[in-house]
């Protein structure tokens, strides 16, 4: 996804204690009540409301430890930002003959890093121990797309054939109409290959579109043009339903709006969602849209790289969202936010009370970004990127005001050191911090394995 310019008790860690951050957020100021907002529902189903935005605050729980130290790199030459484990049909992470696989949005560093979204491959990597990788190479050759966004990675060990998800963009130098279009696809028919050398892909894929937005339940690039803030239709994570074994993808978009004078003043224009859509076929090949999951109407704008995780029978739904995403009059961090129902396309209500699940410190409110919340037992594994550190000023405009070197310099385009967090309920507490890049194996009830080709 891209930044846009407009842009218990605590357990042990690397730095021997978690440092924990008593900061509270500022409270959004109340708004009128608006079409679906007092209900709790959006045009097509649950909302997150502005009431419930406004109970947004950092706390001890939330707010994740200041990252004072260095991070080791990947690469010496590539940013590394968005990324996403291997995992399993059923969620779990993948291990193939002892390897753990990750796919990563790369592209060369030697440019400012915000042209780095032009410019995004997917690139792979792998390790023994989780936390070590060594950079495989690039996923595609041939992809859809003038370049790739976030997406998922699945391996299915009874065909031993990866399925890679990803958002197929089009050239953010053409007209404001035809900039950045973007497109669900995946790929399918490739493999694993291990040996004493490492892992390497096999085979060719077949690229398949998979959606794009409808015009009527999804908002449309030129739609957006007319009535939005920043478009979206991305970031397609695979998801098996534990209880009925259909195969969906969840993803970011936002609801068109019918009647904007229905709205308080253009408060319409911050209509983000959680879409969903479902394979219709066992290959995967075909799929159809369905009603949002979560709207955000009123409420904020960009509601990216959306996942879920479920637990004791409850389904939990993540997304990622920056400050200036809010709509006007409410505030809330750069951040991991998550929602709780008892089935997939249940009543979602926030976490924590607003939803605020991992929140950066107020004194470095833009160091880590693109938080996947990951299922580890009774607790979650929480991975980001280090993003931007020491801006002199207190939004990601300030990044525009840089020279290309200072921008270089303050921006961290690697893996942060992630996080666990304990899962209860409709609450979460940020538990220990964990190394850099660390993806642990899977525990508890996900089912881990995979055989691969030696």
């Amino acid at each position: 996804m891209p930044e846009e310019d407009s842009s218990g008790q605590f357990g042990m860690h690397r730095r021997t204690a978690l440092k924990t951050f008593g900061a509270l957020g500022a409270a959004g100021v109340a708004g009128a009540t608006l079409p679906g907002s007092a209900a709790g529902k959006g045009r097509f189903g649950p909302s997150w409301t502005r009431e419930q935005a406004e109970q947004i605050r950092r706390t001890d729980a939330n707010t994740a430890p200041l990252i004072d130290e260095p991070v080791d790199k990947l690469s010496d030459s590539l940013y590394i930002w968005d990324t996403w484990p291997l995992r399993n049909r059923d969620g779990s992470i993948t291990k193939i003959n002892g390897y753990q696989v990750i796919f990563s949005l790369t592209a060369p560093n030697d440019v400012p890093p915000g042209a780095r979204h032009n410019l995004a491959r997917i690139r792979y990597f792998y390790s023994k121990n989780g936390h070590d990788w060594t950079l495989g190479g690039e996923a595609f050759e041939n992809p859809l797309g003038h370049h790739q966004w976030a997406g998922s990675a699945m391996y299915d060990q009874t065909e031993d054939q990866l399925y890679l998800f990803y958002t197929a963009v089009s050239d953010g130098n053409l007209p404001p109409r035809e900039r950045y279009r973007q497109r669900l696809a995946f790929a399918k028919g490739a493999s694993m290959e291990t040996s004493s050398e490492g892992v390497s892909l096999t085979g060719s894929f077949e690229h398949h579109k998979i959606a794009e937005a409808d015009g009527q339940t999804y908002q449309t690039l030129e739609q957006s043009v007319d009535q939005g803030i920043v478009y979206a239709f991305r970031d397609p994570w695979y998801f098996q339903h534990p209880e009925t074994g259909e195969d969906y993808v969840v993803f970011e978009g936002n609801t068109r709006i019918e009647d904007p004078s229905a709205y308080q003043n253009d408060w319409y224009k911050w209509n983000g969602n959680v879409g969903i859509a479902q394979a219709t076929n066992e290959e995967l090949t075909d799929w159809e849209l369905q009603e949002p999951l979560l709207e955000a109407i009123t409420t904020n704008q960009q509601l990216e790289r959306p996942h879920i995780v479920v637990n004791r029978g409850n389904y939990y739904l993540f997304t990622i969202s920056h400050k200036f995403t809010f709509a006007p009059g409410l505030t809330g961090p750069d951040g991991l936010y998550g929602f709780v129902a008892d089935s997939m396309d249940g009543d979602y209500q926030p976490l924590n009370d607003g939803g605020l699940v991992v929140a950066n410190p107020t004194e470095q409110p833009f160091q880590t970004y693109s938080h996947l919340a990951l299922p580890h037992g009774d607790n979650l594994l929480v991975t980001s990127f280090l993003n931007f550190q020491d801006l002199p000023g207190e939004s990601l405009d300030s990044v525009s005001e840089l020279s290309p070197e200072e921008q270089k310099a303050v921006f961290g385009g690697t893996l942060a050191p992630s996080l666990r967090v304990q899962l209860k309920g409709s609450e979460t507490r940020i538990s220990a911090e964990l190394q850099g890049g660390q993806f642990l194996p899977s525990a508890g009830k996900s089912k881990s394995g995979g055989n691969g080709k030696n």
